[in-house]
């Protein structure tokens, strides 16, 4: 009994419009087909059958799959994904039908077949059935760089693909975070994306690419695209960074204040992420510089923690003479850390005048608390054990103030080389509100190589584990801590608080 021999499958890339622009590889596959198989609207067109005219032969099967709807409005009880999935259902079993004959079938795909190509709908439905080879091609977004002539990433710049379906603040924060970015699919999506362009600050950077190297081809500042002539088949690019407008040459420069978080990337927010690379100039104790990836013809300034005062004046003296500042803080910026001296020397002559942002990150606080469970459920209180910029005597006040209203407590900068007393006198400020088997979080180097997180009581907590990288969340009375079946213990403030005599109405 004989097995009758199936016929292959190619996905086959055209390249993004030029015929010219097709791989070897593409034509010999076309060449060899018994069928040519290509998507269409439904007028009937096909770019992809146009690449290909003057490869194909009387003799070839067409199969032209035209879809049955292109905007996102149908009856179709499935709605619009249940329609193109009956759809590509329908049209994967024509192709089997041939498959099954022993014909061989080229399945068109502008661009390349994997990258949002229509073939990867077939190729999810047949590939496991039937002998397949993709042959790769062009895609728009290396067409679209050449076309503008500009580098599109270079060095160790990240380049990002966006589809511009996203929601318009997703959109936005993937564009404030990227070095290099194309974003597909414009067409109807262009304000959005023109919207979420400006919002990231990311527009006049922004170029446009019609059509590339087709008939219709249109390139230009994407800021002053009309956007009723956009059609889908555009891209929005965001061109390297590297060797962008020169410092001198701009008008005005300004200071951003970025908080990195408590350690590094993982804890960067996307808006934060976007000013540390669009920046001209890096300004920050140099510890916290060393968590920002290097990058070309960026300048770095680092200096030593207890200089707070003289690096905010020197991040806008270098705005002032055009130059984007990145001002460097661990954490949040506003917490503790550079956002108050560089707004404080801002508000004074001659820096006025100068652009001042803060961008907020994620608090040692929040990132302790994330690691040990949920100890700032309720209200608490923040306070740092540094007597360096205020007298002991008004940290102590502002402990048994806390302490006597129930709030949970974060407690920063509690001990260093040479700050060794305060966290035992803290202690023992506490105990006289709080009971011995309070639980405490003690938080070391979190997010960092060498964290470490630990819970324990009050009345047991030492002094000597203690240093500047360590930060102490100290419950409230309500404050509980559990055993899970992992071996793990987190601590937890409940949300709601008891009250004595309370009404049930």
């Amino acid at each position: 009994m004989s097995t009758q021999r199936t016929g292959r499958l190619y996905g086959v890339g055209l390249g993004p419009g030029d015929p010219s622009l097709m791989t070897l590889r593409a034509v010999e596959v076309i060449a060899e087909a018994d069928v040519v198989a290509y998507h269409s609207a439904r007028h009937g067109r096909s770019i992809a059958r146009s690449i290909v005219a003057k490869h194909l032969r009387p003799d070839h099967i067409e199969e032209r799959l035209m879809y049955p709807i292109t905007v996102e409005t149908t009856d179709h009880p499935g709605g619009y994904r249940g329609a193109l999935n009956d759809f590509y259902e329908e049209a994967a079993e024509r192709l089997a039908a041939h498959l099954d004959a022993g014909r061989t079938v080229a399945v068109l795909a502008e661009g390349d077949p994997l990258f949002y190509g229509s073939y990867q709908h077939m190729h999810k439905r047949l590939a496991h059935r039937y002998p397949t080879e993709v042959v790769p091609g062009i895609t728009s977004v290396s067409a679209a760089a050449a076309r503008l002539g500009e580098p599109l990433c270079e060095a160790e710049e990240v380049l990002t693909i966006i589809p511009g379906t996203l929601p318009e603040e997703e959109l936005a924060a993937r564009l404030a975070a990227t070095d290099s970015a194309v974003v597909m699919k414009l067409g109807r999506t262009f304000p959005s994306v023109r919207r979420a362009l400006e919002r990231a600050g990311r527009l006049d950077d922004a170029r446009y690419v019609e059509r590339a190297t087709m008939d219709g081809e249109r390139t230009e500042r994407l800021a002053v695209v009309d956007p009723e002539s956009v059609p889908y088949f555009s891209v929005a690019v965001l061109p390297s960074r590297v060797d962008e407008v020169r410092p001198e040459a701009r008008a005005q420069g300004e200071v951003v204040v970025v908080g990195t978080g408590p350690a590094g990337p993982l804890w960067l927010t996307p808006e934060s992420r976007g000013a540390l690379a669009a920046a001209d100039d890096l300004v920050g104790y140099t510890t916290y510089l060393d968590r920002v990836p290097v990058r070309p013809g960026q300048r770095r300034h680092g200096s030593d923690n207890k200089v707070e005062a003289e690096r905010a004046e020197f991040a806008l003296d270098l705005a002032r003479r055009g130059r984007r500042v990145a001002v460097v803080s661990g954490g949040d910026p506003g917490v503790f850390a550079m956002a108050t001296a560089v707004l404080e020397a801002a508000s004074r002559e001659p820096y006025a005048d100068v652009p001042v942002r803060v961008l907020p990150g994620v608090t040692a606080a929040s990132a302790a608390a994330a690691r040990a469970g949920a100890p700032l459920g309720h209200d608490y209180a923040t306070v740092s054990l540094s007597d360096r910029l205020k007298p002991w005597e008004v940290i102590a006040e502002r402990l048994r103030a806390a302490a006597a209203a129930d709030l949970v407590l974060a407690l920063y900068n509690p001990g260093s080389r040479s700050r060794t007393w305060q966290v035992a006198k803290a202690r023992e400020l506490l105990l006289e509100h709080r009971a011995p088997d309070t639980p405490v979080v003690v938080a070391r180097d979190v997010g960092g190589a060498e964290e470490s997180v630990r819970i324990v009581r009050l009345a047991e907590l030492d002094p000597a584990v203690v240093d500047m990288r360590t930060l102490l969340l100290v419950g409230s009375s309500q404050t509980r801590t559990v055993s899970r079946g992992d071996g793990t213990t987190v601590a937890w403030t409940p949300r709601t608080y008891p009250t004595e005599g309370m009404s049930d109405t």
